[in-house]
């Protein structure tokens, strides 16, 4: 009863995580919401296309660190609720990848697939940008309950592919930032203390087999 009570309650008003998750939605979607508006608006600044290119850049990662974030949540304070929204903000991040690389290959490559191709080989952190994204596609596409069941056990050995996906976004990140490198190694940062809070759970687990 008492696990229950913990999955589908927040707090001390009985609020169902269902009942949350429009109101959670939107709060993601807020980010793609707000550069839609200064796109309209014309508050872009100098150079359109780079603004949208970070922006875009820059909430895909945060959604990566953020969805990875959502099992050291569940196993520190044995709260279920974020697994439940895990699945939702996975799906924002391959959103916000996804219009990422349609923004630079529509508007700064202008859909010149020759040019796209040349920079994907010869220019490392699109290599990587790019690389991180093909790892995302088949997880989004592959989200679903009957893709779950379709794929029994491998789905989650598929899945541990965001792993790499997180670590090359983020190497992305430090490669493109040519002067001042401090935001991304933040992010690198808390990449890596996420991927570390997995370590512990996964050596007590062999320690438990053997």
């Amino acid at each position: 009863m008492m696990a229950t009570q913990t999955t589908q309650s927040i707090g001390h008003r009985g609020l169902t995580i269902e009942r949350l998750k429009p109101l959670i939605f939107l709060l993601l979607l807020g980010p793609a919401l707000s550069i839609a508006w200064r796109t309209w608006s014309n508050h872009l600044g100098a150079n359109p296309v780079e603004t949208l290119l970070h922006l875009t850049g820059l909430w895909a990662l945060r959604m990566l660190l953020l969805c990875l974030a959502m099992t050291p949540l569940q196993r520190f304070f044995r709260w279920l609720w974020p697994i439940r929204l895990r699945r939702m903000i996975g799906l924002y991040a391959f959103f916000y990848a996804l219009a990422h690389f349609c923004i630079y290959a529509i508007f700064d490559r202008e859909l010149d697939f020759s040019s796209i191709l040349g920079d994907v080989i010869k220019r490392p952190y699109i290599t990587l940008g790019f690389l991180s994204l093909m790892i995302l596609l088949p997880l989004a596409i592959t989200s679903t309950q009957g893709w779950i069941r379709r794929l029994g056990p491998g789905w989650k050995r598929l899945h541990r592919g965001v792993y790499f996906a997180g670590i090359l976004s983020a190497l992305h990140f430090i490669w493109l930032v040519k002067a001042d490198i401090r935001e991304p190694l933040i992010y690198a940062m808390l990449l890596s203390l996420l991927l570390l809070a997995r370590l512990p759970t996964k050596y007590v687990a062999k320690l438990r087999r053997s």
